[in-house]
């Protein structure tokens, strides 16, 4: 690690070390609200987009030069080892990850093949070029969840209820299971190479996985998600963990391993320190249409949840899911200030 990395505050908060004051950065930081992004993706798709070291450089930096946030994050997508190994997927604009054909049969596991690390060379080349540009600011690299990744593939795409997915995983656990086993090795082999390459911290998006009950995700889920963050546990980088309406399985997806586990804004940061166990750091958990709301609600809200994240061993500062495209970046660079001068105030 380089010296500058040893000073991260937000490297420190994850290994639930005393810090100056609350680090953040936000999810999705970099995306449809900033209007270079928008014109920097105007005649590329998002898949291409992820291809691009040059590009994908450029759009990880884009919100560091308006927000004084503590860490970046790879502009990627986590469809993007699932193309690499062939998987027929793509990223429609206004819906989401499609897929060609769903993946339904035992039959249909010989289309999910193992990933090579040169496979996805193009993803190494702009971590290597981040950590250049960086100078000191950890990057995030990430992945999807198992169960997420699953879910993409079996019903096809995006899905309220997760009928599909639901019905193979109570229906045919073997299959079920070989198919989050290859899952889970491929997100090993994505993630490691962005560790190889120089990322600071990794981040296991399972975004769906709250949709399934606490019986099911320790079924069903944990043993490939512990998987995952165990092969990552050697590579000494803090580990986190996040999906959305997951308040009931807080307790189970600090069990999987990660560092730091993410919370939505459903479940206040002083009652998630209860439900998961001790010796994890939390991250989260700002609503994010409150960023739409006036700058006093902002504030007040804000300071409710640097509050409550006192309670926890270690806290980053996020929002509860994803930057919405409305929010105004002069609104989320305040906050950002916010975070800072607010949780320096408070007592330790």
């Amino acid at each position: 690690m380089s010296p500058k990395l040893e000073d991260s505050v937000f490297l420190s908060a994850c290994r639930r070390q005393p810090v100056p004051y609350t680090p953040v950065w936000f999810m999705r930081m970099a995306g449809r609200s900033l209007p270079e992004y928008r014109a920097a993706r105007r005649r590329t798709s998002m898949v291409e987009a992820c291809t691009k070291p040059d590009l994908v450089t450029e759009l990880t930096l884009q919100p560091l030069r308006r927000y004084p946030v503590d860490a970046a994050i790879l502009f990627s997508d986590i469809v993007v080892p699932l193309r690499a190994t062939g998987v027929g997927i793509d990223i429609r604009q206004g819906v989401g990850p499609v897929v060609e054909k769903p993946f339904r049969e035992e039959r249909d596991l010989q289309r999910l093949r193992p990933l090579a690390p040169d496979e996805v060379h193009f993803v190494a080349e702009a971590v290597q070029a981040l950590v250049a540009e960086l100078d000191g600011t950890p990057l995030i690299g990430f992945a999807g969840g198992p169960f997420t990744l699953a879910s993409y593939l079996i019903d096809g795409g995006p899905s309220k209820s997760f009928d599909q997915t639901k019905s193979l995983m109570y229906g045919n656990p073997r299959v079920w299971n070989a198919m989050l086993h290859r899952l889970a090795d491929i997100t090993i082999t994505f993630l490691q190479v962005q560790v190889a390459a120089g990322a600071s911290a990794i981040q296991l998006f399972d975004s769906w996985a709250g949709v399934v009950s606490p019986e099911d995700y320790r079924q069903s889920v944990l043993p490939h998600t512990r998987r995952i963050f165990a092969a990552l546990a050697e590579s000494g980088v803090p580990r986190l963990h996040f999906g959305v309406g997951t308040g009931e399985l807080l307790g189970l997806m600090g069990e999987a391993g990660a560092d730091v586990v993410g919370v939505d804004w459903r479940v206040p940061l002083d009652e998630a320190v209860r439900r998961v166990e001790p010796g994890k750091a939390l991250q989260g958990n700002l609503d994010p249409a409150i960023l739409l709301a006036p700058w006093e609600v902002i504030e007040q809200r804000a300071v409710q949840v640097l509050a409550a994240g006192r309670t926890a061993e270690g806290h980053v500062f996020n929002l509860g899911h994803g930057v919405l495209p409305e929010t105004k970046p002069d609104v989320l660079a305040r906050l950002a200030e916010l975070v800072h001068t607010a949780s320096a105030r408070m007592p330790s």
